[in-house]
């Protein structure tokens, strides 16, 4: 299997590198005809959302609908694809930042149960506690 890059992801949701944009589309594709599943990672979503919103001033529900659209393509294979799943999910109800929501479902994934944090933002989640 074949990881994904940011800057891949990136080209594909944005376009604008218009040749950039149309390799990535070609290979996608390529994988699609071969039924080869490309693999991306939690820490290429992560990156992905903080790009998409620092750089291209996407809205939270532009991202959430390209996560969740690339979700239904059967050439993507998102890792732990349950923390994806959480994010979009738990994203509707609370107003922490996308990357605070999906770093707490993927701390819940290796098992931990809760965590600490400075940001004040984070710790109205359920999962992260304000540390004084």
């Amino acid at each position: 299997m074949i990881a994904l890059d940011t800057n891949i992801l990136v080209r594909f949701l944005v376009r604008d590198d218009e040749k950039q944009a149309e390799t990535a589309r070609k290979r996608i594709k390529e994988a699609e005809m071969r039924r080869e599943r490309l693999k991306i990672p939690l820490l290429v979503v992560l990156e992905t959302i903080w790009v998409l919103e620092s750089a291209y001033d996407k809205t939270r529900s532009e991202i959430l609908d390209a996560i969740c659209d690339m979700r239904q393509m059967p050439v993507f294979d998102f890792e732990s694809d349950h923390v994806i799943e959480g994010l979009l999910n738990d994203s509707p109800k609370h107003k922490a930042d996308l990357a605070d929501i999906m770093i707490a479902h993927a701390a819940e994934a290796t098992g931990c149960e809760s965590g600490i944090t400075f940001d004040k933002g984070a710790a109205k989640l359920p999962f992260f506690n304000l540390l004084k």
